[in-house]
């Protein structure tokens, strides 16, 4: 038996939870210490009346002025907005009965709504934040480079505390709210609760292909009439798709990226918790020992909590070069912390031995086994960051390169961009297999699902970092229309840049906990279903891995599509306001905003129905039609090409994205040779960039949920394959 208790273990789960909740509201109640308050003799007509007192005016612009602009631009970001009733004999506690099916049906719907709307409030709760923050950002850049960073970063905080701790506290209610019902049952119990991973992954599915497109449609028609046509700056408020970008960002960077990792989260939780459920300590009922994934969660808020302050009060931001190695040294330290964090865990609530269910036989394993399995997860989480990082960041030569091959044209720029996301894929499957392997000769499925948890167990921390990202970037844009000083745009273009390349390894942490998420389920489908063994030699799992391996690229297909046509309206709606609307170039005319938000929620709205049901109905059709081996290489085909297609997509298109803005800074010598803004190379990055948007923020963020997504679907609906399915088989 485990060495911590039960009462301890119930008592923990929940403490972390409202500890994170509690320091998460604590961070915007220093955010929030950014005063909101009437200026005298000023009436702008909105309720949100910004200013910051004793701070010098602005230069360039009346202060009074500037401050009505960012109420007004904040208030427009922010307002647009066959079963049995009789038990029946366990599958793998032989000899005692379980809860009959129907009410596994029931109870896995409860938890799959539970799952729907904690994936939705997250999203909402990330844009409420975002919004929020980002012109609070802006005015505390008059102070200083440090108290911008400390607002966005707080801001960021706020969101990654609230989802891991909700997550948390959500999964550890509906536990014990279900356990009233199945008693000693536990099989059936984490049965049912599979399907809140489900509900998380299905909300994450559209708020990232819906957000994405939304995002994209707005920044691509941007940029093209923009930058391109009309050569004005970026985030110029005479661009009617400059607030339709800014919601954008939020939309599908903040709400998108939420749902995402909280899919994530909650689906390796369930994995874990279902192996673990039919595996001497869930047949033992030792409950300590089962609850080793929330145990690992709530490790993972305490030490989040620690290494934010290392961002916000032991150390103090300085100079603009201080801000993005103190975000990469968020990842370190958090690692670090855990590493230890995770020890503790593994001894305390682990028993020194026990046994773990491994396709049809026993596999005897340690405690330490554990600490491992989680450790390397979270080790390499680290390795994907940094690599990311390393390939997307124009600090290295990879982007360098590619900027420089921007001399000769969009065509050398897209090459080389193409080459660089190809070759950005290595390192990081090399990292996710030697975890698999590691982890899987260790403690099989279970090993392979707590190291997919390991790399998500510092999740506050990592949202943090990723939600910064687009806070900054409203926060320049808000600078820029706003009309302040070249001085305050200096420093929200510095915390912009950091943002970009963090988001980037944000990106890089969903795709790698993706797949060791969804081999996690992949192998409890498999124990489900009753297979022993997966023959790839074997045609009904042939013909499955083929059309796996296709599904990353027809859903990419569809969502790349949808931004193009899109971006094709929303280009067409610019162009129209410039040339009807009098006064609106000389910046004397207001343009139309709402018109191209409609047309961004639209096409989102629309355009994300096809890839959803993609994804929602291959599983029912390949399971019920072609039975659970087809559907198991369906899903080892979708694993191994998707993550792949994700990490070249996102990585290609972060490497244009920071391309562009190094020739726009011109801080070296050599980006000054390829500048300034308005240039043929600044050009050719422009249409780089513009290519890469969806593949970095639409394409190749939506196949991490279409791996887990699809995994998940097949885990809950396994019994009813594994009984019923093949049907095209049966009959011929």
């Amino acid at each position: 038996m485990a060495v911590m208790d039960e009462g301890l273990t119930q008592a923990l789960i929940p403490l972390a939870a409202l500890v994170g909740i509690g320091f998460a509201l604590f961070q915007w109640f220093l955010v929030s210490r950014v005063k909101v308050s009437g200026w005298h003799g000023l009436d702008n007509g909105y309720k949100d009346k910004l200013i910051e007192d004793a701070v010098e005016p602005e230069e360039g612009l009346d202060s009074d002025e500037a401050i009505a602009k960012c109420a007004e631009i904040q208030n427009a970001i922010s307002v647009v907005n066959g079963f049995s009733t009789k038990s029946q004999p366990c599958t793998y506690n032989v000899g005692n009965q379980c809860k009959p099916a129907l009410a596994n049906a029931f109870f896995t719907t409860v938890a799959f709504l539970l799952g729907s709307l904690t994936s939705v409030l997250s999203g909402f709760l990330g844009m409420k934040i975002a919004t929020y923050a980002n012109a609070r950002t802006t005015l505390e850049a008059r102070k200083g480079v440090g108290k911008a960073f400390i607002a966005a970063f707080r801001s960021g905080a706020v969101m990654g505390f609230l989802l891991a701790a909700n997550g948390l506290l959500v999964l550890y209610v509906s536990i014990n709210l279900f356990k009233s019902y199945y008693g000693d049952d536990w099989e059936g119990l984490y049965e049912s609760i599979t399907g809140y991973g489900l509900g998380g992954s299905s909300m994450a599915l559209f708020g990232r292909v819906g957000g994405g497109i939304y995002t994209k449609a707005a920044d691509v028609g941007a940029d093209l009439v923009g930058k391109v046509e009309l050569n004005i700056p970026e985030d110029d408020p005479r661009n009617p798709a400059v607030i339709a970008d800014n919601v954008g960002d939020n939309v599908g960077d903040i709400a998108g990226m939420g749902s995402d990792l909280f899919g994530s989260y909650a689906e390796s939780s369930c994995a874990a918790l279902f192996v673990a459920s039919i595996s001497s300590i869930g047949i033992s009922h030792d409950y300590s020992a089962m609850s080793y994934p929330l145990l690992i969660s709530s490790m993972g808020i305490v030490v989040c909590l620690i290494t934010t302050l290392f961002a916000t009060d032991f150390f103090k931001i300085k100079n603009v070069t201080d801000i993005e190695p103190t975000l990469k040294r968020q990842l370190v330290i958090s690692t670090i912390l855990m590493t230890a964090g995770i020890a503790m865990v593994s001894f305390l609530a682990l028993p020194s031995e026990f046994t773990l269910y491994n396709f049809g036989t026993e596999k005897a394993v340690k405690n330490w086994h554990l600490f491992f399995c989680v450790s390397i997860g979270l080790w390499a989480g680290l390795v994907i960051g940094y690599t990311t990082e390393y390939y997307t960041s124009n600090a290295y030569s990879p982007v360098r390169d590619v900027a420089d091959s921007c001399r000769t044209g969009a065509a050398t720029n897209v090459i080389f961009g193409l080459a660089l996301g190809y070759k950005s894929v290595i390192i990081p499957i090399f990292a996710i297999a030697v975890a698999i392997y590691v982890s899987f000769s260790l403690a099989a499925m279970y090993g392979i699902a707590v190291a997919a948890l390991g790399m998500l167990s510092t999740i506050a921390t990592g949202l943090a970092i990723d939600a910064y990202g687009p806070i900054s970037d409203n926060a320049g844009g808000i600078a820029e229309m706003a009309g302040m000083s070249h001085k305050i745009r200096k420093i929200t273009d510095a915390l912009d840049a950091a943002g970009n390349t963090t988001a980037a390894i944000g990106k890089g942490f969903a795709i790698g906990s993706a797949a060791l998420v969804s081999l996690a389920l992949f192998g409890a489908f498999v124990s489900r279903a009753g297979i022993n063994s997966v023959d790839v030699l074997t045609p009904k799992v042939f013909i499955g891995l083929l059309v796996g391996a296709m599904l990353p690229y027809w859903f990419s297909a569809m969502t790349m599509k949808s931004v193009g046509s899109a971006a094709l309206k929303m280009v067409e709606e610019v162009r129209r306001q410039f040339n009807d609307i009098p006064g609106l170039m000389e910046g004397t005319a207001k343009p139309d905003y709402a018109s191209c938000v409609k047309i961004s929620t639209d096409a989102s709205l629309k355009a994300m129905i096809p890839p959803g049901a993609l994804v929602m109905l291959t599983p029912l059709i390949a399971g019920t039609f072609f039975g659970v081996e087809t559907l198991a290489g369906v899903l080892a085909g979708s694993l191994v090409s998707g993550v792949q297609v994700a990490i070249s997509a996102s990585n290609t298109g972060g490497a244009w994205d920071n391309a562009k803005k190094y020739i726009e800074a011109g801080a070296t010598e050599h980006a000054r040779t390829l500048g300034p803004k308005g240039s043929d190379a600044h050009k050719a990055a422009v249409i780089g960039d513009t290519v890469g948007d969806p593949l970095k923020d639409t394409s190749g963020p939506s196949l991490n949920i279409l791996i887990k997504l699809m995994a998940v679907e097949s885990l809950v609906f396994a019994p009813f394959f594994a009984a019923h399915g093949g049907l095209l088989f049966k009959l011929f």
